[in-house]
């Protein structure tokens, strides 16, 4: 339940912290911005979180994390409300940069909750699907601010999620098990190298990823030419692959019993993915399909899923077969997966015949 609701809370700030590109076209002809100043507005709710992680840490510490969500998303929700209201690029750059300052609270006290209530054999999993809600944000964001018609809509909705998040932790986060304090000095940290080169480094994996993902829509749209919604959707399937990549990281880390081998991996991957995406910035598009063509491509995609469906379901047939040969307790369970699989054959049949 913990993990669920730090995961929740966390999501409902990442569809303003991640999935604000997805409004930058709308952004910078509502306001009518330069590039630069685009930037600006992208990376405001970051700059708001760089002086206040530190201290919602420090309070999270000292106070329930519960509160401490609970507080900070509440008013990140009302700063992103009122980043709605706004009618200028002074006010707008203002109200994102509060909305990041009190957000932030999210990000260090359920990165905490995490930690204490999971031990360190599962910790990396934990971690993982608590990161998810980054990715999970930032989809949910790409996939629906373009839609809702103007931007001012768009912040509303976005503190709305903010709140429902507060909600959301308020109700269902729990104050971390009591156990020996494992850090008695709290500066310790600060004087400890390892931690700036930690930090550091991991500094400049997120200069690329948020480089690119900020600007991606943007980037399409107006030096590509694609539609916003494509755009979008794009930057929406980005977050969705990082979803996976960040459980399976998690869990391969749990597996190593060390966090740097992967971490390594991962920049290893990163540079060579984002050095493909500077080679093939100005590679052709997908050309659009006529409506002969892409009929050809539904028939040709839904053949191979038939394909892929039937050695499934003979594979499924196989293993009840050897169930029911070996005695299972539950005969009705067995009777049920058999009756399923033979209404599954009875629709692929019918999907294959013609005109269907």
């Amino acid at each position: 339940m913990i993990l669920a609701a730090g995961t929740l809370a966390q999501a409902s700030f990442s569809t303003a912290s991640v999935g604000l590109p997805a409004l930058a076209p709308a952004l910078r002809s509502h306001y009518r911005l330069s590039l630069g100043e685009t930037g600006i507005v992208l990376a405001a709710i970051g700059i708001g979180m760089l002086f206040t992680l530190l201290p919602w840490g420090l309070l999270a510490d000292r106070l329930d994390e519960r509160a401490v969500i609970a507080v900070g998303l509440t008013l990140a929700g009302l700063a992103l409300g009122a980043a709605g209201m706004t009618a200028t690029y002074p006010t707008l750059l203002a109200a994102l940069i509060a909305a990041g300052a009190f957000g932030a609270s999210v990000n260090a006290a359920s990165g905490r909750a995490v930690m204490s209530w999971f031990g360190a054999e599962e910790r990396g999993l934990a971690l993982g699907i608590r990161q998810t809600a980054i990715p999970i944000g930032g989809a949910l964001g790409a996939a629906v601010l373009p839609a809702l018609g103007s931007t001012r809509v768009a912040f509303f909705a976005l503190g709305g999620s903010c709140i429902v998040g507060a909600a959301v932790a308020a109700v269902f986060m729990r104050g971390s098990p009591a156990q020996e304090p494992e850090l008695v000095d709290v500066a310790g940290p600060l004087r400890d190298v390892r931690m700036w080169l930690l930090g550091g480094g991991t500094a400049l994996y997120l200069t690329a990823q948020i480089g690119i993902t900020g600007f991606v829509v943007l980037f399409l749209h107006e030096h590509r030419h694609v539609s916003t919604h494509a755009a979008a959707a794009l930057l929406a399937a980005i977050n969705v692959l990082a979803i996976g990549a960040r459980i399976g990281s998690g869990r391969i880390s749990d597996r190593l019993g060390t966090r740097l081998r992967p971490l390594r991996a991962i920049g290893i991957i990163l540079a060579v993915s984002t050095a493909t995406v500077a080679v093939l910035l100005d590679a052709p598009l997908p050309q659009a399909l006529d409506g002969e063509h892409a009929a050809a491509y539904r028939a040709e995609l839904r053949g191979r899923v038939r394909v892929l469906a039937a050695k499934a379901i003979t594979a499924y047939e196989e293993t009840l077969s050897r169930a029911a040969r070996a005695g299972v307790d539950d005969l009705r369970f067995l009777a049920q997966a058999q009756d399923a699989l033979a209404r599954l054959k009875s629709a692929l049949a019918d999907d294959a015949k013609p005109g269907s």
